[in-house]
Protein backbone atom coordinates (compact mmCIF):
# COMPACT_ATOMS: atom_id res chain seq x y z
CA UNK A 1 0.00 0.00 0.00
CA UNK A 2 1.62 0.98 0.69
CA UNK A 3 1.23 -3.26 2.97
CA UNK A 4 0.00 -4.53 1.34
CA UNK A 5 -2.84 -5.06 3.63
CA UNK A 6 -4.29 -8.44 4.77
CA UNK A 7 -1.29 -10.75 3.97
CA UNK A 8 0.40 -12.35 6.90
CA UNK A 9 3.93 -11.51 7.22
CA UNK A 10 5.37 -8.82 9.06
CA UNK A 11 7.06 -7.44 5.17
CA UNK A 12 3.72 -5.38 5.16
CA UNK A 13 4.14 -3.47 7.99
CA UNK A 14 8.11 -3.29 6.56
CA UNK A 15 6.50 -2.04 3.20
CA UNK A 16 4.68 0.53 5.28
CA UNK A 17 7.93 1.70 6.61
CA UNK A 18 9.27 1.93 3.22
CA UNK A 19 6.65 3.93 1.76
CA UNK A 20 7.07 6.25 4.49
CA UNK A 21 10.50 6.80 3.95
CA UNK A 22 9.90 7.73 0.39
CA UNK A 23 7.28 10.39 1.79
CA UNK A 24 8.54 13.33 -0.21
CA UNK A 25 6.11 16.62 -0.41
CA UNK A 26 4.98 15.71 -3.82
CA UNK A 27 2.36 18.41 -6.06
CA UNK A 28 -0.18 16.90 -8.29
CA UNK A 29 0.33 18.99 -11.47
CA UNK A 30 1.56 16.47 -13.94
CA UNK A 31 4.58 19.03 -14.82
CA UNK A 32 7.99 18.30 -13.83
CA UNK A 33 9.14 19.86 -10.57
CA UNK A 34 12.13 21.37 -9.72
CA UNK A 35 12.13 20.25 -6.58
CA UNK A 36 12.82 16.36 -6.81
CA UNK A 37 15.34 13.89 -8.41
CA UNK A 38 13.93 12.15 -10.89
CA UNK A 39 15.63 8.80 -9.19
CA UNK A 40 17.84 8.30 -5.96
CA UNK A 41 19.97 5.19 -4.37
CA UNK A 42 20.45 4.32 -0.91
CA UNK A 43 19.26 1.77 1.77
CA UNK A 44 16.70 1.07 4.15
CA UNK A 45 16.38 -0.33 7.24
CA UNK A 46 13.81 -1.02 10.22
CA UNK A 47 12.11 -3.09 12.07
CA UNK A 48 8.27 -4.38 12.92
CA UNK A 49 6.02 -6.22 14.71
CA UNK A 50 2.53 -7.68 13.71
CA UNK A 51 0.15 -10.51 14.37
CA UNK A 52 1.55 -13.06 12.35
CA UNK A 53 -1.68 -13.00 9.89
CA UNK A 54 -4.69 -11.06 10.69
CA UNK A 55 -6.91 -12.64 14.31
CA UNK A 56 -3.65 -14.30 14.81
CA UNK A 57 -2.74 -14.72 18.34
CA UNK A 58 0.66 -15.44 17.94
CA UNK A 59 3.05 -12.50 16.76
CA UNK A 60 6.05 -12.16 13.76
CA UNK A 61 8.79 -9.32 14.42
CA UNK A 62 11.32 -8.81 11.79
CA UNK A 63 13.80 -6.40 10.68
CA UNK A 64 15.59 -5.83 7.39
CA UNK A 65 18.22 -4.17 5.46
CA UNK A 66 17.47 -2.91 1.73
CA UNK A 67 18.72 -1.49 -0.94
CA UNK A 68 16.04 1.71 -1.34
CA UNK A 69 15.35 2.79 -4.93
CA UNK A 70 13.20 5.57 -5.56
CA UNK A 71 11.92 6.53 -9.34
CA UNK A 72 9.83 8.96 -10.17
CA UNK A 73 8.89 8.81 -14.03
CA UNK A 74 6.18 10.18 -15.67
CA UNK A 75 4.19 6.86 -16.18
CA UNK A 76 6.27 4.36 -14.20
CA UNK A 77 6.49 4.96 -10.42
CA UNK A 78 9.07 3.64 -7.33
CA UNK A 79 7.84 6.08 -4.41
CA UNK A 80 5.85 6.90 -1.01
CA UNK A 81 2.70 4.99 -3.17
CA UNK A 82 4.53 1.97 -3.84
CA UNK A 83 5.84 0.38 -7.13
CA UNK A 84 3.42 0.54 -9.90
CA UNK A 85 2.27 2.20 -13.26
CA UNK A 86 0.60 5.32 -13.70
CA UNK A 87 -2.20 5.54 -16.33
CA UNK A 88 -4.16 8.78 -15.37
CA UNK A 89 -2.81 11.56 -13.48
CA UNK A 90 -5.12 14.86 -13.26
CA UNK A 91 -4.70 17.84 -10.76
CA UNK A 92 -7.51 15.52 -8.61
CA UNK A 93 -7.80 12.28 -9.97
CA UNK A 94 -4.61 9.67 -10.25
CA UNK A 95 -5.16 5.89 -11.42
CA UNK A 96 -2.25 3.62 -11.36
CA UNK A 97 -1.26 -0.09 -10.98
CA UNK A 98 0.58 -1.45 -7.96
CA UNK A 99 2.14 -4.07 -6.41
CA UNK A 100 2.80 -5.61 -3.25
CA UNK A 101 4.82 -8.77 -1.83
CA UNK A 102 4.14 -10.35 1.36
CA UNK A 103 6.50 -12.93 3.37
CA UNK A 104 5.03 -16.44 4.51
CA UNK A 105 4.06 -17.56 7.67
CA UNK A 106 5.15 -20.86 8.84
CA UNK A 107 2.28 -22.87 10.61
CA UNK A 108 5.13 -24.68 12.88
CA UNK A 109 5.32 -21.17 14.33
CA UNK A 110 1.66 -20.39 14.41
CA UNK A 111 -0.24 -22.73 17.08
CA UNK A 112 -3.54 -21.84 15.81
CA UNK A 113 -2.08 -23.25 12.25
CA UNK A 114 -0.15 -26.20 13.55
CA UNK A 115 -0.39 -29.24 11.28
CA UNK A 116 -2.27 -26.74 8.40
CA UNK A 117 0.04 -25.73 4.76
CA UNK A 118 2.38 -23.01 5.54
CA UNK A 119 1.08 -19.25 4.14
CA UNK A 120 2.93 -18.91 1.30
CA UNK A 121 4.06 -15.42 -0.04
CA UNK A 122 1.24 -13.52 -1.87
CA UNK A 123 2.51 -10.96 -4.85
CA UNK A 124 -0.83 -8.66 -4.99
CA UNK A 125 -1.41 -6.52 -8.29
CA UNK A 126 -3.92 -4.30 -9.60
CA UNK A 127 -5.89 -1.00 -10.14
CA UNK A 128 -5.81 1.91 -7.59
CA UNK A 129 -7.87 5.14 -7.91
CA UNK A 130 -6.98 7.92 -5.74
CA UNK A 131 -8.53 11.05 -5.44
CA UNK A 132 -8.14 14.22 -4.21
CA UNK A 133 -10.70 15.27 -1.68
CA UNK A 134 -9.30 18.78 -0.09
CA UNK A 135 -6.06 20.45 0.76
CA UNK A 136 -7.12 22.18 3.95
CA UNK A 137 -3.29 24.02 3.75
CA UNK A 138 -0.70 23.94 1.72
CA UNK A 139 1.22 21.48 3.13
CA UNK A 140 -1.64 18.97 3.35
CA UNK A 141 -4.68 17.11 1.58
CA UNK A 142 -7.14 14.41 2.27
CA UNK A 143 -7.57 11.85 -0.19
CA UNK A 144 -9.63 8.58 -0.99
CA UNK A 145 -7.88 5.63 -2.16
CA UNK A 146 -9.61 2.51 -3.56
CA UNK A 147 -7.67 0.17 -4.42
CA UNK A 148 -8.51 -3.65 -5.90
CA UNK A 149 -5.84 -5.97 -6.01
CA UNK A 150 -5.42 -9.56 -7.08
CA UNK A 151 -2.98 -12.00 -4.60
CA UNK A 152 -0.95 -14.72 -6.75
CA UNK A 153 0.58 -17.06 -4.36
CA UNK A 154 4.27 -17.12 -5.23
CA UNK A 155 5.27 -21.07 -4.05
CA UNK A 156 1.99 -22.68 -5.55
CA UNK A 157 2.33 -21.89 -9.37
CA UNK A 158 1.47 -18.34 -9.11
CA UNK A 159 -2.01 -19.71 -7.93
CA UNK A 160 -4.44 -16.68 -7.62
CA UNK A 161 -6.18 -16.21 -4.07
CA UNK A 162 -9.23 -14.43 -4.66
CA UNK A 163 -9.40 -10.56 -4.61
CA UNK A 164 -8.92 -7.90 -1.73
CA UNK A 165 -10.23 -4.43 -1.93
CA UNK A 166 -9.29 -1.59 0.61
CA UNK A 167 -11.17 1.67 0.48
CA UNK A 168 -9.42 4.29 2.90
CA UNK A 169 -9.29 7.70 3.62
CA UNK A 170 -5.88 9.59 3.92
CA UNK A 171 -4.52 12.53 5.88
CA UNK A 172 -1.00 13.82 4.92
CA UNK A 173 0.58 16.76 6.29
CA UNK A 174 3.94 18.01 6.86
CA UNK A 175 6.08 21.52 7.48
CA UNK A 176 6.69 23.99 5.01
CA UNK A 177 10.65 23.07 4.69
CA UNK A 178 9.43 19.39 4.72
CA UNK A 179 11.69 18.10 8.11
CA UNK A 180 8.70 16.77 9.47
CA UNK A 181 6.25 14.74 7.23
CA UNK A 182 3.23 12.36 8.43
CA UNK A 183 -0.04 11.05 8.01
CA UNK A 184 -3.28 9.22 9.44
CA UNK A 185 -5.68 6.66 7.15
CA UNK A 186 -8.95 4.89 8.24
CA UNK A 187 -9.99 2.17 6.32
CA UNK A 188 -11.74 -1.25 5.64
CA UNK A 189 -9.90 -4.59 3.87
CA UNK A 190 -12.57 -6.63 1.81
CA UNK A 191 -11.90 -9.77 0.87
CA UNK A 192 -14.06 -12.17 -1.57
CA UNK A 193 -14.38 -16.03 -0.61
CA UNK A 194 -11.26 -17.09 -1.92
CA UNK A 195 -9.19 -14.68 -0.06
CA UNK A 196 -10.85 -15.38 3.34
CA UNK A 197 -10.61 -19.10 2.86
CA UNK A 198 -6.95 -18.82 2.52
CA UNK A 199 -6.54 -17.26 5.55
CA UNK A 200 -9.24 -18.75 7.76
CA UNK A 201 -10.96 -21.97 6.02
CA UNK A 202 -10.05 -25.00 8.26
CA UNK A 203 -10.52 -28.25 5.92
CA UNK A 204 -12.04 -31.52 7.58
CA UNK A 205 -8.70 -33.69 7.27
CA UNK A 206 -7.48 -30.42 9.39
CA UNK A 207 -10.09 -30.72 12.01
CA UNK A 208 -9.23 -31.09 15.76
CA UNK A 209 -10.94 -31.19 18.97
CA UNK A 210 -9.61 -27.57 19.49
CA UNK A 211 -10.10 -26.45 16.24
CA UNK A 212 -13.52 -27.52 14.52
CA UNK A 213 -14.17 -27.33 10.69
CA UNK A 214 -14.61 -24.12 9.11
CA UNK A 215 -16.12 -22.72 5.93
CA UNK A 216 -15.13 -19.16 5.63
CA UNK A 217 -17.06 -16.94 3.54
CA UNK A 218 -16.56 -13.15 1.54
CA UNK A 219 -16.92 -10.03 2.93
CA UNK A 220 -15.17 -7.86 5.56
CA UNK A 221 -11.75 -8.28 6.82
CA UNK A 222 -11.01 -6.00 9.21
CA UNK A 223 -11.60 -1.94 9.72
CA UNK A 224 -8.03 -0.01 9.85
CA UNK A 225 -6.81 2.89 11.65
CA UNK A 226 -2.85 3.93 11.12
CA UNK A 227 -0.69 6.67 11.48
CA UNK A 228 2.90 7.88 10.90
CA UNK A 229 5.49 10.11 11.55
CA UNK A 230 8.92 10.56 9.57
CA UNK A 231 11.90 13.27 9.94
CA UNK A 232 14.74 14.33 7.71
CA UNK A 233 17.56 14.61 9.97
CA UNK A 234 20.09 15.62 7.37
CA UNK A 235 20.10 15.82 3.71
CA UNK A 236 20.19 12.21 3.32
CA UNK A 237 19.00 10.87 6.41
CA UNK A 238 15.37 10.51 7.59
CA UNK A 239 14.23 8.29 10.35
CA UNK A 240 10.57 7.47 10.90
CA UNK A 241 7.64 5.02 13.06
CA UNK A 242 4.34 3.63 12.44
CA UNK A 243 1.32 2.20 14.34
CA UNK A 244 -1.65 0.70 13.14
CA UNK A 245 -4.89 -1.09 14.49
CA UNK A 246 -6.67 -3.52 12.69
CA UNK A 247 -9.96 -4.53 14.53
CA UNK A 248 -11.69 -7.71 13.22
CA UNK A 249 -14.76 -7.88 15.65
CA UNK A 250 -16.94 -7.23 12.83
CA UNK A 251 -15.11 -9.48 10.29
CA UNK A 252 -17.32 -11.88 8.24
CA UNK A 253 -15.48 -14.79 9.51
CA UNK A 254 -14.70 -13.55 13.16
CA UNK A 255 -16.22 -17.04 14.21
CA UNK A 256 -13.41 -19.18 12.37
CA UNK A 257 -11.45 -21.34 14.85
CA UNK A 258 -8.53 -19.32 13.17
CA UNK A 259 -9.54 -15.59 14.28
CA UNK A 260 -8.20 -15.60 17.79
CA UNK A 261 -8.55 -11.94 18.36
CA UNK A 262 -10.64 -9.31 17.83
CA UNK A 263 -8.06 -6.43 17.16
CA UNK A 264 -4.43 -6.52 16.13
CA UNK A 265 -1.33 -3.90 16.70
CA UNK A 266 1.12 -3.34 14.10
CA UNK A 267 4.26 -1.15 15.24
CA UNK A 268 7.82 -0.05 13.38
CA UNK A 269 10.36 2.29 12.87
CA UNK A 270 13.62 2.66 10.31
CA UNK A 271 15.59 5.04 8.45
CA UNK A 272 16.74 5.61 4.82
CA UNK A 273 19.89 7.04 4.05
CA UNK A 274 20.41 8.74 0.39
CA UNK A 275 23.40 7.74 -1.25
CA UNK A 276 23.15 8.99 -4.74
CA UNK A 277 20.49 11.31 -6.29
CA UNK A 278 19.93 12.20 -10.47
CA UNK A 279 20.30 15.23 -11.53
CA UNK A 280 17.60 15.35 -13.63
CA UNK A 281 14.29 16.23 -12.46
CA UNK A 282 11.11 14.23 -11.54
CA UNK A 283 7.76 14.15 -13.54
CA UNK A 284 4.88 14.17 -10.80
Amino acid sequence: MQRSSAVPATVVALAMLVSMARADAQQQAPTPTPDLPLWELGLFGGAASTPAYPGADDRSTRGLVLPLVVYRGKVLRADRSGIGARLINTERVELDLGFALSLPARSDDVAARAGMPDLNSLLEFGPRLKVLLAEPSATSRVRLELPLRAPLELRNGFKRQGLVFEPRLVFETADQGGKWQADANLGAVFGNARLNSYFYEVAPQYATAARPAYQAGGGLMMTRLGASLSRRVSPDWRVFGFARYDNYSHAANSDSPLMRRNSGLSVGAGFTWTAYRSAARAWN
